[in-house]
């Protein structure tokens, strides 16, 4: 047995989105960190659709770099084509999504982790977690080597006991070339974690040659590019070293340099076609040969992006399917299939490709697949992602029960930011559902928990008027320089837009245009800001649609804003980690064992634990009153008494 000489204050394992956030996070948090990959050459590889953002996923990202990490300049500088979804609906759900590069994202954050300084990038597969009394202090992997650390962050994605199916045939793998996790699983399990099975999939890839892409519909990018960054113009200007000089400022300033864009000086088109009747009756012939509906695949599989046999069989009414071919890169002929996930047998994949329009002579380069393993059940974390069974071990990603990259980044980063916090000795953070769409996404996996891949979806959030992805900047950079983690420089950039806006916005509140209020006149619905009578000069696109957004959806925000007041009584309300539910004799069961099992900290995540009534929450605060005044009146009691040969400290007394 080898003990590693150095030790860390934090040491994540997994090196895909969730480990990247994670472990940048706490590097850049001034702690010495480990990142610990079975593949160092895998480092954030995009393993299904090279795609980031989406509806609410877009929001996950924007808020994501407002914190200070990293997705969303990787997709800025690596995306072949952006476009902003949902435009014709409302401000709350815009959506950003760019189809990405996925070797270049992936040697991007390969670099980017390896020339981080506090950061040490080492190729290992962990076997077990060290621990001792409860407490996580370092792991060990499968060569027999010990690394020592204060925290653990575990990220495996899919690499727990991952399992690929296609058709009959099973091979080890938590991605297709890559090996499984097949130890750490027992190790969890020993730590008194409770596992569960979990089944995601995707699609074949086809070469670029044997598609007729002329019959089918073309769908290009938007100009001017949405970039996720909201510090534009550092895209501008970043070190790009592991960039080639002939690579750079090839769009003569119209995209940031060394970016993708900047490499072709444009964007790359996408494409839709559709299925055909033919498709499903292949399908429906060959169900019987598909391990989910055979019984082989024990996991459950994901609801919101299902296989083209769910959608078969669940949507027989529809004559044909949607399909989007989107290119996987520059250096590459593959073009992703998306919407065309299976597990069917891979004969039966040929001819079910060449049933597409436009794909009646397509060649499959790799064939689609579905791959289930381990997850941990999310009640069992601490808002934190802190693990209740062993302290100072956090889990990030798909072992808590989510699908996509950006859930698994958002969740990575949390993991990291509190890691490298406990490390410390400091608080840590936990983001309100008023405060992020991160907030909604932790609250509900360790409150409701879940038994099938989570994904996040704007109707998920209550106060999505508030959580708008143009405005994660004003809500998080503050949070994001506060943990350390949102540079300076940044942070300065940000405070200057937030005190534009606040300044307009009140000029416009205050100046007066004939007979009306200049912000009445711009909340006209035919009216923008560039049309405004005496309108300020020199403002940024940024700060002009923020003023527009304030304005025209003034009173819909107020409300929202009146009924997150309301609620925060509730959310202050904290209950001791150590309160005795059994001594609540009216309580009904139902709510006294999830009460005990999940342990909410505060009232408000009580009461959004499924199956606990309004009453169960009117109990638990007389309770919790009672209880409260009981433990005053002891305190006060030891500090009259002036003869007691020994007092209990006040965290000793009953709660």
């Amino acid at each position: 047995m080898f003990v590693y000489a150095k030790q860390y204050d934090v040491i994540v394992i997994g090196a895909g989105h969730a480990g990247v956030e994670a472990s940048l996070a706490a590097a850049r948090m001034g702690c010495q960190t480990l990142l610990l990959t079975i593949n160092a050459d895998a480092i954030g590889q995009m393993s299904c659709n090279p795609a980031i953002g989406g509806l609410a996923k877009g929001h996950l990202v924007r808020e994501i770099d407002a914190l200070g990490g990293e997705m969303g300049i990787a997709t800025d500088m690596t995306a072949l084509q952006f476009r902003m979804l949902n435009t014709k609906r409302g401000p709350s759900v815009w959506a950003p999504r760019a189809q990405c590069d996925k070797k270049a994202y992936q040697f991007r954050l390969k670099w980017v982790c390896e020339s981080e300084p506090n950061l040490d990038v080492k190729q290992g597969q962990v076997a077990s977690i060290l621990h001792k009394d409860g407490v996580a202090f370092g792991v060990q992997t499968t060569l027999d080597v010990k690394y020592l650390g204060k925290t653990i962050v575990i990220t495996t994605g899919t690499f727990l006991r991952g399992l690929m199916h296609i058709g009959s045939n099973q091979q080890s793998g938590g991605r297709s070339g890559d090996a499984a996790a097949m130890g750490l699983s027992n190790s969890l399990k020993e730590l008194g974690l409770e596992l569960g099975r979990l089944k995601t999939g995707t699609p074949p890839r086809l070469l670029r040659k044997s598609i007729d892409f002329s019959k089918t519909e073309t769908q290009l990018g938007d100009e001017p590019v949405s970039y996720f960054s909201f510090w534009k113009d550092d895209l501008f200007h970043m070190e790009q070293s592991h960039v080639p000089a002939p690579a750079l400022g090839l769009s003569g300033g119209k995209y940031p340099p060394g970016s993708i864009f900047d490499r072709i000086n444009g964007q790359l088109p996408c494409h839709i076609t559709y299925t055909t009747k033919q498709t499903a009756e292949i399908i429906r012939q060959n169900l019987h040969k598909s391990p989910m509906y055979s019984g082989q695949i024990e996991g459950v599989g994901p609801r919101y992006c299902p296989s083209i046999e769910d959608k078969i069989v669940k949507f027989a009414d529809k004559e044909r399917h949607q399909i989007f071919l989107e290119p996987e890169g520059i250096g590459t002929d593959e073009f992703y299939v998306n919407g065309f996930s299976t597990s069917l047998p891979f004969e039966v994949q040929v001819e079910l490709v060449r049933t597409i329009i436009g794909c009646e002579n397509a060649e499959i380069l790799r064939p689609a697949y579905a791959v289930e393993y381990d997850f941990v059940f999310p009640t069992q974390l601490f808002p934190t992602l802190e693990t209740k069974a062993c302290a100072n071990l956090f889990l990030g990603g798909q072992i808590n029960g989510t699908s996509g990259y950006e859930e698994a980044a958002a969740q990575g980063l949390m993991a990291g930011i509190n890691a490298a916090r406990k490390s410390k000795g400091l608080d840590l953070i936990i983001l309100g559902r008023n405060q992020a769409y991160i907030g909604v996404l932790i609250d509900d996996l360790v409150t409701k928990g879940t038994a099938e891949p989570y994904r996040m979806f704007t109707s998920r959030a209550e106060y999505r008027l508030l959580l708008r992805q143009d405005n994660a900047d004003l809500r998080l950079c503050q949070i994001g320089k506060d943990v350390g983690l949102l540079p300076k420089r940044k942070y300065d950039i940000f405070s200057a837009k937030k005190t534009a806006v606040e300044n307009e916005l009140s000029r416009l509140y205050k100046t007066y245009y004939n007979s009306d209020l200049l912000a009445k006149v711009l909340s006209r619905p035919e009216m923008n800001y560039h049309s405004l009578p005496n309108r300020a000069e020199g403002l940024s696109d940024e700060v002009i649609q923020q003023i527009e957004i304030a304005v025209k959806y003034a009173g819909y925000v107020e409300r929202q804003e009146i009924e997150v007041a309301r609620n925060k009584n509730l959310e202050d309300k904290k209950i001791p980690l150590t309160f005795d539910y059994s001594t609540v004799p009216s309580l009904r069961l139902e709510a006294r064992q999830k009460f005990a099992k999940i342990r909410p900290s505060t009232i408000g995540q009580a009461a959004r634990i499924s199956g606990v009534s309004p009453a169960d929450i009117s109990i638990l605060l007389v309770w919790l009153k009672r209880a409260g005044d009981t433990k005053l009146k002891s305190i006060a009691a030891i500090d009259n008494c002036g003869d007691c040969g020994s007092q209990a400290e006040p965290d000793e007394l009953p709660s």
